[in-house]
């Protein structure tokens, strides 16, 4: 081959590779231009995770059962989550721990009977009241010494680390006459109520009526509950927060509206817990 012929052939290569590099450059400007939200949307979608936290042993709240995260306040948050096209992606602990955490920032809510009290208030913004949790006291069946509250003086009275029943029990108990042992779990304080190695426990009417019937555990109620409180899901108060707050008192009005509510509190309690009772 001439040089002449050479140099034809390099220069029309040369023109090739130019012409195929320019075309997979328009093709990519042109996937852009086809889709320019495409890196918003991606954005959007990853903005639309919902962190929430819940201790997975409170039966029947939220509890797991062959892996499965379940439970009254589980299908409420994730009813909720899927009318406003959020996806849940649940994180467990402890309840001292979950709160913690929504303090600083790793949730975005706690979906396990959090009672609204003014203390808590004033770190976070609560829904609207979805449920409402009676305090109530649990003894040994052949315990009959124990009638309601005012029977717990210098007796040894369980409760959950964290939860508000313990401190609605302190309110009783000006003079600090009832010994009150906290433990991380529901199933730890049962059982040693049930074996008499503690006096009573403090928890949710409801919850304490399901547990006893799930397990078949000697216990009974003793007396009724000596405190109603309104039970909402706390967010932490800032912007972003607040829209999402209100995106779920919008929802849960329109699953109250709609028996949604009253429907999965009966599935788990045979009663609907989402209407305001009095104590006795």
């Amino acid at each position: 081959m001439n040089i002449a012929k050479k140099g034809i052939l390099s220069f029309t290569m040369t023109a090739v590779l130019l012409v195929l590099s320019a075309c997979g450059s328009n093709a990519g400007n042109s996937s852009n231009q086809a889709n320019p939200g495409a890196a918003a949307d991606g954005a959007k979608a990853a903005d639309k995770v919902l962190r929430v936290g819940a201790t997975g042993q409170s039966y029947p709240f939220a509890y797991k059962e062959a892996d499965k995260l379940q439970g009254f306040d589980v299908e409420v948050v994730e009813t909720i989550a899927t009318k406003l096209g959020y996806k849940v992606e649940w994180q467990l602990s402890e309840f001292s721990g979950l709160m913690a955490q929504l303090e600083t920032g790793k949730l975005d809510t706690v979906s396990n009977q959090v009672a609204v009290t003014d203390e808590r208030k004033q770190k976070f913004d609560f829904t609207t009241t979805y449920a409402y949790a009676g305090s109530q006291i649990v003894v040994k069946n052949d315990n009959n010494d124990i009638k309601s509250v005012k029977d717990l003086k210098g007796k040894t009275v369980a409760g959950v680390l964290g939860s508000n029943h313990v401190k609605n029990l302190e309110k009783q108990d000006p003079n600090k006459e009832i010994k009150i042992k906290t433990y991380e779990t529901q199933e730890g304080t049962l059982n040693d109520v049930a074996l008499g190695r503690i006096d009573a426990y403090v928890n949710s009417r409801n919850v304490l009526l399901a547990q006893i019937k799930r397990n078949g555990l000697p216990l009974k109620l003793a007396g009724e509950p000596f405190v109603y409180e309104e039970v909402g899901f706390p967010f932490q108060k800032d912007e972003k927060h607040q829209k999402i707050k209100d995106e779920f008192n919008k929802t849960l009005e329109q699953l109250r509206q709609d028996g949604t509510l009253k429907k999965l509190s009966e599935k788990y309690f045979s009663d609907d817990i989402t209407v305001k009772q009095q104590a006795k």
